[in-house]
């Protein structure tokens, strides 16, 4: 109720006018983005147009299944979202070893015998692209039948404290790590692929491009001694059932495209892909890529079909570098960005370089937000069009559903009703189609559009259940619903449970699942190659050309040696899902969690106690902030939280304006992770240091 009832969310829409933001009515809102928008289409196209989806997207439905109503006739092809910030090796590894990005191979964490973890810390933060409620019960009963689980980290995190074994790594090292574990695995002859055999490619592959990765070569650069890392080998090779499982801080690092990689190759190796116990792929009952189409056949992986116009980085499912979104707006020229379309995003807090994204933003002239906030983004917006709040709208998770450990579907209706003139989520987004479509489209319209494109879509598809099908047979039997119970209940009743509108072999659909408000268990992974393949050949392919060519960079890199110094890493917090809740009154209770942590030896090396303020510096800013000693850090790390500020400019949000705290991502460059195009958050060389006495009396002011 917190956040429906925070009198700083916006209840109607705003026009900006100068720096202040007038209330209007809907139509006035619409208006004006129609002139805004139309004004940058009709000077310089669609290609001066950019759609920016940040997180929030992914939990609700909505942002999940309308995207589409308003991008499609906007026309532009330059997607950004909040993917390439995070998960983009991940995808890159899954899309191009197993033919679609959403065939993520998730930890069967409730019958696993041994556990290795990455990059992750589920105790504070829970997991991700791992969907299991509750991943600190379920780590304890994982040691309490009898197994074990192993944290690589080189913080000294709660997970870490609940290991049966904690190897503190140096920062960045993991693809180094995981690439001589894979070469222990052949130069031990621990290799045993099982059932894979059949539905594996390129093994020797493989074998011959981690030939140079021996642990012994790489410990000066992982910091891990190789006896160590033999062991760590030998335990995963030799346990019942085994999983590897990586994730944020394995794929923001200047070799996270190897890192994602090198799990999927270990997990392979041992015989743990597509294993119970193991690295399991989800059958999600509203349905993805690997439940349509032809199983265990698809089309190449395609990539570079544009190109961004300054760093000519390539396209990437469709989407382009975060990173790079900045430049493509201030740098002059043709094709340069004068518009945006901003679904419940926050780019000047969440990119790096975020001084320049806030500047960026600041010289758009058509910024179109759908946010219910003023933000340190949407506060240069022209127009912000409010959502519902969360208690507002129905919800069924078709998103991280792709990724859970089990397979379940459960539906919620809205709880509260709309308010008078209120608008939900999806009619903001098909009236936006609608006034990029034009020619007197209405709401209604526009979704009518959306439902026939996706059944024309499936019933396309040989093996589907509503194959030749007409579409007007399909939009009949799907009424009276309108919206996202409708495009819900379409999915589900063509996916893997569902009635195929009597032709199907189960019995899912909307009217089922509503009969079942705490849903239905549709139980554990079960194994599915080599059918959920939708690769060329139907196989594996264990060596993507373009991942082993990276490896040369690597190796490249452990000749020059660990970079000097201090490194930046970030972290989350468990009463912070980013920057959303920072408006919150009761989760920003309590000490100051924006503070630099460091270790003791580093802190008293610079002449800082707790307390003190110190400047970071990397190549790209400064920042002044309140220091923190604490050897969790392993020496020469230091960590400083994401996705705080919440002060630079006239925001609408007094709690978090009250709490601003500094901003990691001040610090981090444009640089990429060049297979992925991933931003690199992790591994930031910097300098820290007493900040100056006159910042330092400020900040004390």
């Amino acid at each position: 109720m917190s956040l429906h009832d925070d009198p700083d969310a916006l209840r109607q829409p705003v026009i900006r006018e100068g720096e202040e933001f007038r209330t209007v009515s809907w139509d006035k809102a619409f208006d004006k983005v129609a002139e805004l928008v139309g004004k940058v289409l009709d000077e310089h196209g669609p290609e001066a147009m950019a759609v920016y989806l940040g997180n929030p997207v992914g939990h609700n439905l909505a942002g999940l299944l309308y995207p589409r109503a308003f991008i499609a006739p906007l026309g532009t092809p330059n997607l950004y979202t909040a993917s390439t910030l995070d998960q983009r090796p991940k995808d890159l590894a899954s899309g191009l070893m197993y033919g679609d990005r959403y065939t993520l191979a998730v930890p069967d964490l409730d019958r696993t015998d041994f556990l290795i973890i990455l990059g992750a810390n589920p105790m504070e933060s829970n997991g991700s692209l791992a969907t299991a409620p509750g991943w600190p019960r379920r780590l304890r009963a994982l040691q309490e039948r009898g197994g074990e689980f192993v944290v690589v980290d080189p913080v000294l995190t709660r997970t870490a404290e609940f290991a049966d074994q904690h190897l503190r790594p140096r920062v960045g090292s993991d693809a180094a790590l995981l690439t001589s574990m894979a070469h222990v695995l052949f130069d031990e002859d621990l290799v045993d692929l099982g059932r894979l055999e059949e539905f594996v490619l390129n093994v020797d592959d493989v074998r011959a491009a981690v030939a140079d990765f021996s642990p012994e070569r790489l410990e000066g650069w992982t910091a891990i001694p190789a006896e160590v890392v033999r062991d760590l080998t030998r335990r995963l090779a030799g346990a019942r059932r085994a999983v590897v499982y990586g994730r944020i801080g394995t794929a923001t690092t200047l070799f996270g495209s190897i890192a994602s990689w090198m799990v999927e190759v270990l997990n392979t190796l041992t015989g743990n892909l597509d294993r119970v116990g193991g690295a399991m792929f989800p059958n999600p009952p509203s349905g993805s890529i690997n439940t349509q189409g032809t199983p265990r056949f698809g089309p190449p992986m395609r990539t570079g079909r544009f190109r961004t116009r300054v760093s000519n980085a390539p396209e990437l499912f469709g989407e382009l570098p975060t990173a790079l979104l900045s430049q493509e707006i201030d740098t002059p020229g043709p094709g340069q960005y004068r518009g945006m379309i901003l679904i419940s995003g926050n780019p000047v807090v969440s990119n790096p370089n975020s001084e320049r994204m806030d500047a960026a933003m600041a010289s758009l002239d058509a910024l179109i937000a759908v946010d219910p906030y003023i933000t340190d983004s949407t506060r240069h917006a022209h127009v912000i069009l409010p959502p519902p709040s969360a208690l507002q709208r129905s919800h069924l998770d078709v998103h991280f559903a792709m990724w859970s450990v089990r397979n379940t579907a459960r539906y919620s209706p809205a709880v509260l009703p709309l308010e008078p003139g209120q608008l939900e989520e999806w009619e903001i987004m098909c009236r936006l189609g609608a006034i990029f479509e034009g020619k007197g489209a209405s709401i209604a319209d526009i979704d009518d559009n959306l439902v026939r494109y996706l059944i024309a879509r499936e019933a396309k598809q040989p093996e589907s259940p509503i194959h030749g099908l007409a579409v007007d047979e399909v939009m009949a039997a799907l009424e009276p619903r309108t919206g996202p119970e409708r495009i819900l209940d379409f999915r589900l009743r063509v996916g893997p449970y569902g009635d195929g509108f009597g032709h199907g072999t189960g019995t899912l659909t909307m009217d089922l699942l509503e009969q079942h408000p705490h849903g239905i268990d549709f139980g554990p992974m079960q194994p599915r190659l080599p059918d959920v393949l939708r690769t060329p050949t139907g196989m594996v392919d264990l060596a993507p050309e373009i991942l082993v060519n990276d490896l040369d960079r690597l190796s490249r890199a452990v000749d020059e040696g660990p970079v000097e110094g201090l490194v930046l890493i970030g972290r989350r917090h468990l009463r912070s899902n980013n920057s959303w809740m920072h408006n919150v009154p009761n989760l920003m209770t309590g000490r100051d969690r924006s503070r630099l942590q460091m270790n003791s030896d580093d802190a008293a090396a610079r002449g800082l106690i707790t307390g003190s303020l110190a400047r970071a510096t990397t190549k790209t800013s400064s920042v002044d902030v309140l220091v923190e000693v604490t050897d969790r850090m392993a020496q020469g790390v230091v960590s400083l939280p994401h996705g705080w500020v919440h002060g630079s400019g006239p925001i609408g949000m007094r709690t978090a304006a009250s709490r601003p705290g500094v901003n990691s991502n001040r610090l981090a460059s444009s640089d990429l992770d060049v297979p992925s195009w991933n931003a690199i958050l992790s591994g930031i060389p910097l300098e820290v240091s007493a900040a100056p006495v006159e910042a330092d009396e400020r900040a004390r002011r």
